[in-house]
């Protein structure tokens, strides 16, 4: 059976140490321990590294010490994931200052992934996002990509 790709975008493994939503920091230390079993293809974007790079001391390390408990592969920032980003912003998908979110989203489009996990409410895991990557994945020839909150993904296992 193929292993589903997951993209996670930085609020996930930010939400690891989120201690002022203790629930969301719960539901991501349950999806990261999914995570580790490795059955499951991971992916994140070198925009990740950079955004959890601006991070201040303790948390950047704290955050890069946790993705190295999980094995992962680096999606570059290529000539494709820009131009596909440019299309979500010229479709309106989300607007320039958000280029970064539409990085996110071109990265794991371009790789195929099969979702895209993140706890980004205002950008991403909305209805808007969602049904506007579509429509120009569609157009441009792209498949269709998921986009969930960690909790969504682990259902009703967290209560197991």
């Amino acid at each position: 059976m193929k292993k589903l790709r997951l993209y996670l975008d930085t609020s996930v493994i930010s939400h690891l140490f989120a201690e002022d939503t203790p629930e969301k920091m719960n539901d991501t230390k349950l999806f990261w321990e999914k995570l580790k079993a490795n059955k499951h293809e991971i992916f994140i974007s070198s925009t990740v590294i950079v955004e959890l790079d601006k991070c201040s001391e303790p948390k950047r390390s704290w955050m890069h010490n946790k993705l190295n408990e999980i094995n992962y592969t680096t999606i570059e920032t290529s000539k494709e994931v820009k131009l596909l980003a440019d299309e979500y912003i010229k479709a309106k998908v989300l607007t320039n200052k958000s280029h970064a979110d539409c990085l996110h989203i071109s990265s794991a489009v371009i790789k195929e992934c099969d979702l895209i996990i993140s706890w980004n409410f205002k950008h991403l895991v909305n209805i808007n996002t969602i049904e506007n990557v579509k429509i120009v994945n569609s157009i441009n020839s792209y498949k269709e990509i998921g986009i969930i909150t960690p909790n969504i993904f682990i259902g009703d296992e967290k209560d197991e």
